[in-house]
């Protein structure tokens, strides 16, 4: 009877003991549920959600794939291209620029053989190309706003308009020294020749940019006459003393606008990319000092890559995802 009751006395114990285990695990429950909803840590996890739900939204573009830039091999598009063709690389792509003719390069991205260009001076320069194939093809406006084209002179010649160039016609053997045939500053300057009665007689020598500006150089240096097609931004502009010749008649047009034109289909084919060519404006400071280093005699790609990893808040600017 004893031994029974002892037994009967142990169960009962061993159930309250029980059942105070399991009334302590409920308040301790209770208590970090209340500690999550008042204190600091519910902050936390509300933050750490946040940044997670942030991360996956920027992790909806993938940087990847094969994209092909076409360029002009002016001094400004050679800068501009190898710029942001560094920028697109470092992201992960798979870039690819290619120096072509003005109007090959326009047909290229009109086509779809190419994915895109920074290059499309307007709304002068490259009007006539513009015109042709602006249907065909995505605009996504100014990366750099203030340009010029025009004739150029040192500031030591005395001419100082094309209305009274002509007086000086023997001096620059009445010669304009032109880049690239089919330019728009050089079609321009071809009319300022028909435009302006004292430039019967002179002619629009063309040949690249390169060959105009060694030929500008070297005038400089000797302190001779000599009337370029020119444009700015330009590193000529930094390295020597120049002026535009005041153009009345307006036949070289106002400021323009370099702006940036892909081919149909990249937004949906690589929105981050499209995303980052959206992005791409800079001023004439920045884009001066990538020009004068490649003029210096460093390379493209290094020119570039210099300008990427000092100026790491523009790029960022560029290649944030909306």
């Amino acid at each position: 009877m004893l031994k029974g009751t002892w037994k009967s006395l142990g169960l009962v114990a061993m159930l309250a003991l029980i059942m105070v285990i399991a009334a302590c695990g409920s308040s301790d429950e209770g208590s970090g549920s209340d500690s999550e909803g008042n204190g600091e840590d519910t902050e936390q996890s509300e933050d750490s959600g946040s940044d997670s739900e942030g991360s996956s939204e920027s992790g909806d573009i993938t940087h990847e794939g094969e994209i092909e830039l076409v360029y002009v091999e002016w001094a400004t598009e050679i800068a501009s291209t190898h710029v942001i063709g560094k920028v697109l690389e470092d992201l992960g792509y798979d870039v690819t620029l290619t120096p072509l003719d003005n109007a090959v390069m326009w047909q290229s991205v009109a086509s779809g053989d190419a994915d895109g260009m920074v290059a499309a001076w307007l709304p002068n320069t490259h009007g006539n190309l513009y015109e042709e194939h602006s249907d065909s093809m995505v605009e996504l406006g100014p990366n750099f706003e203030g340009a010029k084209i025009g004739a150029v002179v040192p500031e030591y010649v005395e001419a100082d308009s094309l209305e009274n160039l002509g007086e000086y016609g023997d001096e620059f053997n009445e010669t304009f020294t032109g880049i690239e045939p089919g330019a728009g500053v050089v079609q321009a300057t071809e009319d300022a020749v028909e435009t302006y009665e004292g430039l019967d007689g002179w002619s629009v020598q063309t040949s690249s940019s390169g060959a105009m500006a060694t030929s500008l150089q070297e005038a400089y240096e000797n302190e001779e006459p000599i009337v370029v097609t020119g444009w700015s931004p330009h590193w000529k502009f930094a390295e020597m003393d120049l002026k535009y010749l005041e153009d009345p008649e307006g036949v070289y047009g106002d400021a323009e606008t370099i702006e940036t034109m892909v081919r149909e289909g990249l937004e949906e084919d690589m929105p981050g990319a499209y995303q980052v060519l959206d992005n791409f404006k800079w001023g004439e400071e920045k884009f001066n000092s990538v020009m004068s280093e490649i003029q210096a005699g460093t390379s493209p790609e290094d020119a570039a890559a210099n300008f990427v990893e000092n100026n790491q808040e523009l790029v960022d600017e560029w290649t944030t995802m909306e």
